[in-house]
């Protein structure tokens, strides 16, 4: 199986006045040319961050850029993009189509607002509603412009994540990772005990052992994370796994991640067992849960509230799966700890096609 992990914590740059707005151009273009970015590609970069930052000043009220480097995938699958992720709380956009629209300008500048992120982009979308603010996400790469569907190859499932440090802490201590294959995908989410370097050497440990053999029933995955992670500080884990597109979805867990499983037939919650991986656990027994593909599975650590809903934003589910990542981190952080949000969106049978 092929196995996609986390790479580093986004980083967070409030942006509420323009002189901020200089800041997250800076942090992002250092970060395309640490990821290998040419001069070229990390002004494209630049670009966006600045149509980004000067939308959050002008029109949201401000609001915060959230910078990580990611996997491309398609065309662009072995190279690494840089995400932007703009968040805010501001008034929301009545017209999303309307403001993407060419010579739609955030603020009458020169890149052309953000229909011009949309065309660097090689992966763009937005989601707002009015009165609650807006969350837009670019994804850029070594290559301009949107990334073309490519059909001759099954495409790796929809993997997106969302990490942010404890508050003073330039480590995160909560790990992901993902491995598909053809049809079977199996989703880890560890949360170190506690926040710093301990908490991440932990997180680390739990993913290099699923990347072993990611494959094996998540029950028992569970127990082998157990046993390698004994002389560390321990974790809190969870793995859902489905074997293929017209299985039940197989989920084990010790301690506080939750799981949510959001499908045409409802939405499930996935429950662990009170336990920490490391330290004396019971036996873990997986479950498994009806999934009727295509599929949302959302996974996330403590750090985040375990106590919300999409009551007014079911619309999420249908966007790019960053996006509900971003709105749980943004609208549910704890703020005091790590918090880490997983969404893998499950496609249907090759032979159905995606609904």
């Amino acid at each position: 199986m092929e196995v996609s992990r986390a790479r580093a914590p986004h980083r967070v740059i409030p942006v509420h006045e323009a002189s901020q707005v200089g800041q997250a151009r800076r942090a992002a273009m250092q970060l395309a040319h640490e990821v290998g970015f040419d001069e070229t590609a990390a002004g494209r970069v630049g670009l966006a961050a600045t149509e980004l930052g000067t939308n959050l000043v002008k029109h949201a009220r401000g609001g915060r850029l959230m910078l990580a480097p990611v996997d491309g995938t398609g065309a662009d699958a072995g190279q690494p993009w840089v995400e932007l992720i703009s968040v805010d709380d501001g008034p929301g956009m009545a017209d999303v189509p309307q403001a993407l629209a060419d010579g739609y300008s955030t603020a009458g500048t020169l890149g052309g607002g953000l229909g011009a992120v949309r065309r660097l982009a090689r992966c763009f979308d937005a989601y707002s509603r009015p009165g609650d603010g807006t969350l837009i996400l670019a994804r850029l790469g070594a290559n301009a412009g949107p990334l073309a569907p490519t059909r001759d190859a099954p495409s790796p499932p929809e993997v997106s994540a969302v990490m942010l440090c404890a508050p003073g802490e330039s480590v995160c201590g909560d790990g992901w990772a993902v491995a598909w294959n053809a049809e079977d995908v199996a989703v880890l989410v560890a949360d170190g005990l506690g926040h710093g370097p301990g908490a991440a050497q932990a997180a680390d440990v739990a993913l290099d052992s699923f990347a072993r053999g990611p494959s094996a029933a998540p029950e028992a995955l569970v127990a082998r994370l157990h046993a390698a992670l004994s002389g560390t500080r321990g974790a809190a884990v969870a793995v859902a796994r489905t074997p293929g597109a017209r299985d039940p979805l197989e989920y084990a867990g010790a301690g506080n991640i939750c799981g949510r499983l959001f499908h045409a037939a409802g939405d499930q919650s996935l429950a662990s067992q009170p336990g920490t991986a490391g330290f004396a656990l019971r036996r873990v027994r997986g479950a498994g849960h009806d999934c009727v593909r295509p599929a949302l599975l959302v996974m996330h650590s403590d750090g985040v509230t375990t106590r919300w809903a999409l009551t007014e934003d079911r619309a999420l589910l249908g966007r790019h799966p960053t996006l509900l990542a971003a709105w749980l981190c943004a609208r549910h952080a704890r703020g005091s700890d790590d918090a880490t949000v997983v969404a893998v969106r499950l496609p249907a049978a090759a032979a159905e096609g995606m609904a």
